[in-house]
């Protein structure tokens, strides 16, 4: 609960600096940035969820930056810890680029046309349908399960792509084998979260896990870094969109970027002794306050 109430208490001091933005040091962004932003990594470890999904909802809805910007930043942010992580998750198998590339095609496209999307749409309305979604993330992590058994048969079309394999699981001293079912569902599900990931800055970890493990039955430990492999391809795609209009900002994004990577590998030194359920309840709690505040801002209830 302390890191709760450090990021709520950081996120309200920014929010009060901006009524006197005036007065305000501009120094003063950056350094909040960075802090927030440490802190965001370190919880996002912990919670398994990158840090896009707290990082757009929580800096856009109490740090008076245009949404625009924070949503490229969002995603450059999402995009620099999977592009950290993808050669090692490809090296040591635990990713699959046979199983990603269609999935990371399709969500790409996709991604593509949100961030089109959102570019194009009122601030306002972007800004509500962000916190409908934030809200929906949290009842999503509220009420998702995992499962450890891989599907045991394929479909058709799983089966006309060749998705099936086998990876070797080192805690398990053994190989696994793997299979995907339910395809076409999943391609569909693939390009839904494309279309927002691309259109709120969010990332999409928080999805292409339980989709991938709980959908498409893989094993938990090829779908998270199959996961890791398919944001660094569907953000890097959608981050062109924002960077080709402009909506990136490098004072907004340097400290980011550097905060979330330093936060995330401390967030990892304590990963074995943190409770996983506290730890899930405070992002969860983290989601609601942000999605709430992203909802009643677009809807002029709280500017």
């Amino acid at each position: 609960m302390r890191a709760a109430t450090l990021l709520l208490a950081l996120a309200c001091s920014a929010s009060a600096h901006a009524a006197d933005g005036a007065v305000a040091p501009w120094w003063i962004w950056p350094l909040a940035l960075f802090a927030l932003s440490f802190a965001l990594g370190a919880v996002s470890v912990l919670a398994g969820v990158g840090g896009g999904v707290l990082f757009v909802p929580i800096v856009g809805g109490f740090f008076p930056f245009h949404l625009d910007f924070v949503r490229g930043a969002g995603l450059l942010l999402a995009l620099a810890s999977s592009l950290a992580a993808s050669p090692v998750l490809l090296r040591n198998g635990l990713a699959n680029l046979r199983l990603a590339l269609p999935l990371a095609l399709v969500a790409s496209i996709a991604a593509i046309a949100g961030a089109l999307l959102g570019l194009a749409l009122p601030v306002a309305v972007v800004e509500t349908a962000l916190g409908v979604v934030v809200l929906g993330i949290a009842g999503v992590m509220w009420l998702a399960r995992r499962s450890e058994s891989p599907a045991a048969t394929s479909d058709r079309l799983g089966a006309a792509l060749r998705l099936h394999g086998v990876f070797h699981d080192p805690a398990l001293a053994r190989d696994v084998e793997w299979r995907v079912q339910r395809t076409p569902l999943g391609i569909a599900t693939f390009a839904c979260i494309g279309l927002l990931a691309g259109m709120f800055g969010l990332g999409a970890g928080w999805a292409n896990v339980p989709t991938l493990n709980l959908l498409l039955g893989l094993p938990l430990k090829l779908s998270v870094g199959t996961s890791g492999f398919l944001l660094s391809v569907v953000d890097t795609a959608a981050a062109w969109v924002y960077l080709q209009r402009g909506a990136v900002l490098p004072i907004l994004v340097a400290p980011s970027v550097l905060g979330v990577m330093l936060g995330a590998r401390l967030g990892v030194r304590f990963l074995g002794r943190a409770p996983a359920a506290v730890v899930r309840r405070l992002v969860i709690a983290l989601l609601l306050v942000a999605g709430a505040r992203a909802l009643l801002k677009g809807l002029g209830a709280w500017n």
